[in-house]
């Protein structure tokens, strides 16, 4: 038993504790509180933090750590198919060492700033044997795409399924990520969410992210229609509908699906919306700024009962792999926010997106012993605003009931 001691203890429910503490057996959270309860009721090393803040582990809902060493190399296009030329021409130079470099270089930042848990649409799962054991919670997400060879869906997860089961060391898990409907068919999407659905495995997908893409369902125009029709696409699915409802047309979306940016929607669209089931959604700040995307309907979303979380996206289109400082985007769009409803978007929200709700995204008795801590500044700024103007790297973390940092 180890009974971990901070100036200001935040579980992400109730109120923050001052003077708290967190038992620690094994990698399970036994109890937490104030310290001078816990530590008489559970006997065990104390570990004392000092002053700082401790929280839950980070939980990124949007991650493509394949591209980390794209950091700073595709400026800002003219078109959203623009960059797609751009990265795929940045791609095509890369080799298995490159990308497995990129993986373990992403993993190593993101637990700089934080992260614990990672939902990561891998493009090359067949790289997961040439990786070293990820010292963070990953999901995989096998990225498929059918636009020029067709993909068995089934034989994708069959191979997960063997790898992570002769790696029970490995943390987190695997699942699928039909890329996007420009670049996956519908009976790729049927096929994924059968798969999802029968093996209780997560499923993503990127929708409605860009102007482009709904020009091309909804106007057949536009230069990712053009793009795409250059490369043998077939467009006849294109017109008279958008993302959104191409997609929900050719499938149920419910509460597996994790939709990442939702950016682009009509009057139609939000009639769907308001009847439909209700998936979860990742809204990416600051790759969104990047792009100049249509402002993200995050207050209509949540009105709505949509859970909304927070992801990085790729370096790609970012500066770094810092979920804080998306948190700190996103209140600088959305003042009428406050600082612990986006920290809940990176905590409490990915968790119940991962159907992890009774084990991540929470300091509680049960949950997984993941757990970060920040400086506790001084100023007269509440807990919740302290935490998210956090920005260097985090003096502490503990994954799964191990320290991985200290400072």
């Amino acid at each position: 038993m180890k009974i971990i001691r901070a100036r200001t203890v935040v579980p992400m429910e109730g109120d923050p504790i001052e003077n708290g503490a967190v038992a620690v057996d094994g990698n399970r959270i036994a109890a937490a509180g104030n310290f001078a309860d816990v530590s008489a009721s559970h006997g065990g090393e104390v570990l004392d933090l000092g002053e700082v803040i401790l929280l839950p582990g980070l939980i990124n809902a949007h991650c493509h750590l394949d591209y980390t060493m794209l950091r700073g190399k595709i400026p800002r296009q003219h078109s959203f198919a623009d960059w797609i030329l751009a990265i795929n021409a940045h791609k095509a130079a890369l080799g298995e060492t490159d990308y497995v470099a990129s993986i373990a270089a992403g993993l190593t930042e993101s637990q700089e700033f934080g992260t614990t848990t990672i939902l990561n649409l891998e493009a090359f799962p067949e790289l997961l044997p040439r990786l070293p054991r990820p010292p963070l919670r990953t999901w995989w997400c096998a990225e498929v795409i059918d636009i020029r060879k067709s993909v068995d869906v089934h034989e994708v997860v069959a191979a997960l399924r063997e790898w992570f089961r002769s790696h029970p060391d490995w943390l987190g898990g695997f699942g699928l990520a039909p890329h996007a409907p420009y670049t996956a068919s519908a009976r790729l999407y049927s096929d994924a969410a059968e798969v999802s659905r029968a093996q209780g495995v997560p499923i993503t997908t990127h929708l409605a992210e860009s102007a482009e893409e709904m020009q091309m369902f909804r106007d057949a125009s536009g230069p990712a229609f053009e793009f795409l029709k250059g490369i043998g696409r077939n467009m006849d699915d294109c017109g008279n509908r958008t993302p959104l409802s191409w997609l929900m047309q050719n499938l149920s979306l419910d509460e597996r699906w994790i939709i990442a940016h939702l950016n682009e929607l009509d009057s139609g669209d939000w009639e769907l919306l308001t009847h439909g089931a209700k998936f979860h959604i990742v809204h990416c700040p600051r790759s969104h700024t990047f792009f100049q995307h249509a402002p993200f309907a995050l207050e209509k979303l949540t009105v709505l009962g949509f859970n909304i979380c927070l992801g990085t996206d790729s370096l790609a289109s970012n500066s770094s792999l810092s979920l804080l400082a998306e948190v700190r985007e996103l209140l600088r769009n959305e003042p009428w926010m406050s600082p612990r409803d986006a920290l809940e978007m990176v905590t409490i929200n990915p968790a119940a997106a991962l159907r992890e709700s009774g084990s991540l995204g929470k300091i509680s008795a049960g949950f997984c012993a993941d757990l970060i801590a920040v400086p506790s500044i001084a100023s007269e700024t509440e807990v919740f605003e302290k935490i998210a103007s956090f920005e260097g790297v985090v003096p502490w973390m503990m994954v799964n009931g191990c320290a991985l940092i200290s400072s």
